[in-house]
């Protein structure tokens, strides 16, 4: 037997269908759960993948928001075969270690990515390197983003990153709005890289580091790497799985560019 437990955004949609999967023979306590059941958007996925994930179990997200490109579609007559006949698919988020402009050290976890974005009226100018090779020494523009190939679908396509394939074992780097020099595009890393994004003008330009929705002010170096010790364990119907996504997400850039 399935025994689940529920995690449910607060709005009426989201209510409604936890109401629903309550009245199905659940086991609702915490420690004998198989699995969590997340009920929201991708934002409030990304919420509780963080919150709950060393329980290491897995996740089946119900969408109940926008796109919900992390999330499953919701049936009430198909619900438990959709749960059932689910396929997993397991990633590993990107560890931000950022030092402020004051030395204090945070860190935080990244699933979709690490934006390092311009915090006033002055664009960024950041120097990036990847295994101490330099990726661009200077680099002046809006900010950058450290994209996992889960996330390249997200933040990073809107600023027309690259969509990486979930298998690619690879992390975009794309630039946000460009200033100098004007026409780079970005990059494509190894998985296995250490990225080291550095301010050069701290007083004049500051800049702030969100990894996700958890955000840093007045960074002055970030530390960014794919943390391989943190797995997530996603549930995807078997007719609309990530890589399904990934893939329709790619033939609709490729027929947009034509």
């Amino acid at each position: 037997m399935l025994k689940f437990k529920i995690i449910s955004d607060l709005n009426k949609k989201s209510l409604k269908i936890k109401s629903f999967i309550e009245k199905k023979d659940i086991n609702k306590k915490f420690g004998k759960t198989n699995l969590f059941i997340v009920i929201g958007g991708d934002g409030f996925m990304l919420q509780t993948l963080k919150k709950f994930y060393k329980f290491k179990k897995p996740f089946y997200g119900i969408n109940s928001g926008n796109y919900g490109f992390l999330m499953n579609k919701f049936s009430y007559k198909n619900f438990l075969t959709d749960l059932k006949t689910s396929s997993n698919v397991k990633i590993h988020p990107l560890q931000m270690i950022v030092t402020s402009k004051s030395n204090q050290i945070k860190t935080s976890i990244a699933i979709n990515e690490v934006s390092i974005l311009r915090q006033s009226k002055q664009a960024s100018s950041i120097s990036i390197t990847a295994n101490k090779k330099n990726v661009i020494k200077n680099l002046i523009s809006d900010g950058v983003l450290v994209s996992t190939p889960a996330g390249s679908t997200a933040y990073n396509l809107s600023v027309h990153g690259p969509i990486l394939n979930l298998d690619s074992r690879k992390l975009a780097v794309t630039p946000i709005s460009p200033f100098r020099p004007r026409r780079w595009k970005g990059t494509i890393v190894s998985d296995k890289s250490k990225i080291l994004i550095k301010n050069l003008d701290i007083d004049k330009r500051p800049i702030s580091a969100v990894a996700d929705n958890f955000e840093v002010r007045n960074a002055k170096i970030i530390k960014i790497q794919v943390n391989k010790k943190i797995i997530f364990e996603l549930l995807f119907d078997k007719n609309n799985s990530l890589y399904k996504k990934i893939k329709i997400e790619q033939s609709r850039k490729e027929t947009s560019n034509k």
